[in-house]
């Protein structure tokens, strides 16, 4: 299940959480928390679904099918935020929580207010959090700009509760490689990939979380999850069409 916004130029939100999560050999439902209208260049309008529509929406899937893991991307609204951790909570699946700050284009997308409920409420019941360093650091409070802070912001940020972080995109010496960082309030995993020299990047960070939650619905242990979701990730990247003037989509179906 996917629980985040619709982007109208299908590169992010839930038509990139549909995409990751049939490649990889799951079925998809959605609950729409917003629709944005946005393209590769930026977000133009957003709206906001009822809090009402958000809750009916996941009843109406639980009264018929069963789910093993939830990904949540974009929550606009505390209230929202309050009803989908009344909602899922009390189910025995694994969440992924991709806390969606702001876009790629650099484009606010929640309120203050939204980002303190998701880190209070979301944070103590997600199986991982998945933010880039610019969504880290607005979580965090404090600018990231070594190896040593990124692990820092890891520890803040399983201080919320999480049972593990996943902070992607740290390249503080090595310009040319891609890190993501995990941590299980225990041990620093890393995975590194070479960074690709492209405006293709729209919907990374959705694609990335979606993967990861659909490797733990295909029952793969949380770091190995990581370590193929990077993997696809940086192929879809790789395979990226030629699409829009800005931030264009990924490949969700490369071969």
């Amino acid at each position: 299940m996917t629980i985040a916004g619709s982007d109208s130029g299908g590169g992010a939100g839930i038509q990139a959480d549909l995409k990751t999560f049939a490649s990889l050999n799951c079925y998809g439902v959605s609950v729409i928390t917003s629709v944005t209208a946005q393209n590769t260049k930026g977000v133009d309008d957003i709206h906001i679904i009822p809090n009402k529509v958000v809750n009916t929406q996941i009843e109406s899937i639980k009264n018929d099918m069963k789910f093993s893991t939830v990904k949540t991307g974009m929550i606009p609204e505390t209230k929202m935020v309050e009803t989908i951790v009344s909602s899922i909570s009390s189910e025995k699946v694994k969440i992924v929580v991709d806390p969606v700050i702001v876009a790629t284009s650099g484009d606010k997308l929640v309120s203050d207010e939204a980002i303190e409920a998701i880190k209070k409420l979301l944070f103590p019941i997600a199986e991982t959090v998945t933010p880039n360093l610019t969504e880290a650091e607005v979580i965090t409070q404090k600018k990231i700009n070594s190896k040593k802070d990124l692990k820092d912001a890891c520890k803040k940020i399983i201080d919320l509760g999480a049972n593990s972080v996943v902070i992607k995109g740290g390249h503080f010496d090595e310009s040319d490689i891609s890190e993501d960082i995990l941590y299980d309030g225990k041990n620093y995993y890393s995975f590194s990939a070479k960074r690709i020299k492209t405006t293709s990047t729209h919907g990374t960070g959705c694609t990335f979380s979606s993967a990861i939650a659909s490797y733990l619905a295909n029952d793969l242990d949380l770091v190995s999850s990581v370590e193929k979701a990077k993997t696809y990730v940086t192929n879809a990247i790789d395979n990226a069409y030629k699409i829009g003037k800005g931030n264009g989509p990924l490949n969700h179906f490369f071969k």
